[in-house]
């Protein structure tokens, strides 16, 4: 089944990535892609979905999708250089994977973010994304 980074959320303040589960009175229900555990987020919670975000490059910017699909090329199988990896490390992937980055609006550390996503999607759903206009299939 593929991922639909409309689901996929990051909470601030907490690792990892959460999937949207259901509305609640007192905010929203998530369940971490890891280990599968619940929780509701609150109103005043800090909530990105994956599908809102984007990286700037030279030329304006590119969806965090396209960036990610663009990771699966470069690695194919193999997972992305880990968030711990020194900045030369993730400033040489990014260069090999989008050349055009801008180098004064991309940090390394939402190169680190990026590359714990990648992963973390990689591990724990599918690299397989829905395309805008596709419908997700019930399980």
């Amino acid at each position: 089944m593929k991922t639909n980074l409309q689901k996929i959320l990051t909470v601030s303040g907490y690792p990892g990535l959460y999937k949207y589960v259901a509305q609640a009175n007192a905010g929203v229900v998530v369940e971490s892609l890891s280990d599968n555990k619940r929780m509701v987020c609150g109103m005043s919670a800090k909530l990105s979905s994956l599908s809102d975000i984007s990286v700037f490059t030279d030329e304006g910017e590119v969806k965090l999708q396209q960036l990610l699909e663009k990771m699966r090329e470069k690695l194919g199988e193999e997972s992305a250089p880990s968030g711990k990896s020194d900045a030369a490390k993730l400033k040489s992937f990014f260069e090999e994977v989008l050349p055009d980055y801008d180098r004064d609006r991309f940090y390394t550390s939402h190169m680190k973010k990026v590359v714990d996503w990648y992963n973390n999607l990689k591990e724990f759903a599918t690299l397989e994304f829905l395309q805008e206009g596709e419908e997700e299939v019930a399980e």
